[in-house]
């Protein structure tokens, strides 16, 4: 349903997006994640016919981005990051006037209309100007313009922005009632809610693809990367050095003191010792307080992918 093959978007010298390859197959989720500046803004503008590609190949719906662009929009919705809102027009107004551009007719408009009204939170707020909505309704009318053409594929940009937590549940749920019958591509820096929404996450770094995935399959690859936290007194020099003595311990980090004076260390390996870190500590005389997994999350990945030079996840992609 979406294809983008070898994507590159320049700036004079500066890569915005740098080779960006992904598919995305018909009734999919899929989470896009990046850090600010990262290229997932640009890659959706051009995906959405907003803005054209320096080089590489798109297809939305069948449809070539720049061959077939009038195409592409038909069946396209767009939830831009900040919402081009008429706010001198009602609910009502803006979002007819948004089906007529997308060329309903009559009845096929008012069915639409009174579909994303219910579906997006919006029916005792049908007749208000949108210039006197809540940020968070003028949300909610971005989504149900993007939505009134029932198009095949939808881009969303932060729909959850300026939500409160049960708002943002009932969207979530709404975005996972479009699966199936759309193509969804979500952009959202609240990383439970990709866990909680899609099938796939593609996480984008300096405009390159660092990661390609299912949230189980990321999930696992965090479990691997678990760590052995342990919190005791004594001689810290002393205390680290025989915890690096500890089979199958390849790393010991000190991450400093804590309550009460005692020594944080963070072991890093490839298995669960910790009966031998404890019988480690408690027999050289040191007073252990504290020993546990320490897993990393969804969250952890994505700081670690983000924040260095684009280096691929190795897990198995899923294209």
């Amino acid at each position: 349903m979406i294809v983008v093959e070898n994507l590159v978007k320049a700036y004079g010298r500066h890569l915005a997006v740098n080779g960006v390859s992904f598919e995305v197959e018909r009734g999919e989720i899929v989470g896009f994640l990046g850090p600010n500046g990262a290229g997932k803004t640009t890659t959706m503008r051009i995906l959405t016919c907003f803005l054209p590609a320096t080089s590489g190949r798109l297809q939305v719906a069948g449809y070539d981005v720049l061959e077939d662009s009038r195409e592409v929009r038909r069946h396209l919705g767009y939830l831009p990051e900040n919402v081009p809102l008429y706010l001198d027009m009602s609910v009502d107004d803006y979002l007819t006037y948004i089906g007529k551009l997308r060329g309903l007719d009559r009845s096929k408009l008012k069915q639409r209309l009174n579909e994303v009204v219910a579906n997006c939170g919006l029916e005792h707020r049908r007749r208000d100007l949108v210039g006197r909505l809540s940020r968070g309704y003028r949300q909610r009318v971005g989504l149900a313009q993007a939505l009134i053409h029932d198009p095949e594929v939808v881009i969303l940009d932060e729909p959850t922005a300026s939500l409160d937590p049960a708002q943002i549940r009932e969207v979530r749920e709404y975005i996972k009632s479009l699966a199936g019958n759309h193509t969804i591509i979500l952009s959202t820096h609240i990383l439970p809610e990709v866990e909680l929404t899609c099938d796939r996450v593609l996480m984008i770094n300096r405009g390159q693809i660092v990661a390609n995935d299912t949230p189980q399959n990321l999930r696992g690859y965090a479990a691997q990367q678990q760590s052995i936290v342990v919190e005791a007194t004594g001689d810290e020099k002393a205390l680290g050095e025989a915890l690096g003595k500890v089979a199958g311990i390849d790393q010991v980090d000190a991450v400093g003191q804590v309550a009460g004076g005692a020594h944080r260390f963070r072991l890093q390996g490839t298995e669960d010792v910790r009966p031998e870190v404890a019988r480690t500590v408690v027999q050289g005389g040191y007073g252990l307080l504290t020993l546990e997994i320490e897993t990393k999350s969804l969250e952890d990945i994505f700081v670690e992918l983000t924040t260095e030079e684009p280096a691929v996840l190795e897990t198995a992609e899923v294209a």
